[in-house]
């Protein structure tokens, strides 16, 4: 190849009229290549682009690029080494290349589809990926209208929405939603965009510090998370909108509940049913659409996570905890001035001595207002015996308003065998188990027998529906069978 000084040369003298082979012996180059150089239209230089050349792992390619799209959805631990992929392609395919054609290329492949997620436009939603954020409103909880944080989950991809209910807006009640939620559609996202730092941490500055307990349970799931910038809501315009159009389709008029923890179970279902409208512009059906969010989630991991924030707390001389300088917890005068182990749930607060043995559970306060919780269990044992004090018990108080109006009506012999009743089955079953099971029973009109209430106390406990107490047996074969055996008597 000729230097662009020759080249130039060539160029001057063709121009100046001197001929072809005059300019060749004078230039040191053939005839041919000053004609070529002379008759160039267009010197314009060219970038040094390398040439692929053919390999003969090409027609694999595809394969690979396939199975490490579908490593995206697996737990790291079960994803495609380069090792795995030549092993694949030579007993499956019957490639003969070696390995470090395969290694090469799929070090390239990993590293390509990192940075696509990484460069991923906030504003495009891929199926599996998510938003959360809360919202308030108000329900009538025991005949008592209370403020409520409702935490929202949304695929933008098919705008399906899912909702959980709670007291507060902590990393506890965070977690307990997004696993409810993860166990609902059998999945973890890919991704979790979070409203600045709701519920999980704090902002300081340009960062923002997540707490212990979110840490943990993201670690679990394997699930990658980030946060909205700062005044910048159009990052999250899907969730937001979600939060109001839940707030107004299933929280209007305001809802009636004895039992949050049941109520989020229904909730799953009621927002699902709201999945059958089209998609505001993909003019497809979002529960349709939501098949493709489901087919992208990563697998749930063996064992669900326990949630809830560890701690210490030391009682007081009366032997009560207090949690976040309001809340007090009676343990027992026998733990007075103890130092307890707390587990800080979502809904539950469970306190343990300094061995880990079990010494009493409550349902976690919420709220600025000093409070002080009473266990009603502990007082079923001393009810049963003196049942003329359920008009004041703090258990009577306790129960929903049906099954208090039941009681009520019960005369003082059917008044204390519902109180062992209850006294049994919450031993076995829990008290919120038992309260609702028995309260299916009084709305039912059924009687409240030992029975029946440690049955529907065992089915709640178990996360199965209640019993339908209102569908009438058929006793027809039973009738049948009498009416031949007395036949036969005669």
């Amino acid at each position: 190849m000729i230097g662009v000084s020759t080249i130039l040369s060539i160029r001057q003298r063709c121009a100046n009229g001197d001929s072809v082979a005059q300019i060749a012996r004078d230039e040191g180059v053939s005839e041919p290549t000053v004609r070529k150089y002379r008759d160039m239209d267009d010197m314009s230089p060219d970038l040094p682009v390398r040439k692929e050349r053919g390999s003969m792992l090409d027609p694999y390619k595809p394969i690979i690029d396939a199975w490490l799209i579908e490593d995206g959805k697996r737990r790291r631990k079960q994803r495609h080494t380069a090792t795995r992929v030549h092993d694949r392609l030579k007993k499956e395919h019957g490639y003969k290349g070696g390995y470090s054609l395969v290694q090469v290329y799929v070090k390239q492949r990993k590293a390509e589809l990192r940075a696509a997620a990484d460069m991923f436009l906030e504003l495009e939603w891929a199926p599996g990926e998510a938003q959360v954020d809360f919202g308030e409103c108000e329900f009538r909880v025991l005949g008592v209208v209370r403020t409520v944080h409702y935490l929202v989950v949304t695929f933008p991809f098919s705008n399906v929405s899912l909702a959980q209910v709670f007291w507060g807006e902590n990393s506890e009640c965070v977690c307990e939603g997004l696993k409810a939620v993860f166990e609902f559609v059998g999945g973890v996202p890919q991704r979790l965009v979070f409203d600045n730092a709701t519920g999980i941490g704090r902002r300081v500055g340009e960062q923002i510090r997540t707490a212990a307990t979110f840490q943990a349970f993201a670690a679990h799931y394997g699930f990658g998370f980030s946060f909205c910038n700062a005044n910048a809501g159009h990052e999250k315009g899907a969730v937001e909108n979600a939060v109001g159009a839940i707030r107004r389709n299933l929280f209007v008029p305001m809802p009636s509940i004895d039992n949050v923890r049941s109520y989020n179970k229904r909730l799953l279902e009621k927002c699902m049913d709201r999945a059958a409208k089209d998609h505001y512009l993909k003019s497809e059906p979002e529960r349709q659409l939501f098949v493709e969010d489901c087919a992208a989630l990563v697998d749930l991991p063996a064992k669900p996570f326990r949630v809830f924030k560890p701690g210490t707390c030391k009682t007081d001389k009366y032997g009560r905890a207090c949690l976040e300088g309001r809340h007090r917890y009676p343990l027992g005068p026998e733990h007075a001035c103890e130092r307890v182990l707390v587990e800080l749930g979502a809904f539950e607060v469970a306190f343990f001595d300094a061995r880990g043995t079990a010494i009493a559970s409550f349902e976690r306060a919420y709220g600025d207002a000093p409070t002080e919780a009473t266990d009603p269990i502990s007082q079923l044992a001393l009810l049963c015996r003196k049942p003329g004090g359920w008009r004041n018990s703090q258990v009577r108080a306790a129960v929903p308003d049906g099954l208090r109006a039941h009681m009520d009506a019960l005369s003082r012999e059917g008044l204390k065998a519902a109180l062992l009743a209850m006294r049994d089955a919450s031993a076995q079953a829990g008290w919120a188990a038992t309260v609702d099971a028995m309260a299916a029973l009084a709305a039912s009109g059924s009687g409240l027998s030992a029975a029946d209430v440690m049955l529907g106390a065992m089915f709640v406990a178990n996360g199965q529906n209640a019993i339908d107490y209102e569908s009438a047996a058929d006793l027809g074969g039973y009738d049948a069978a009498f009416a031949c055996g007395k036949g036969e008597t005669r």
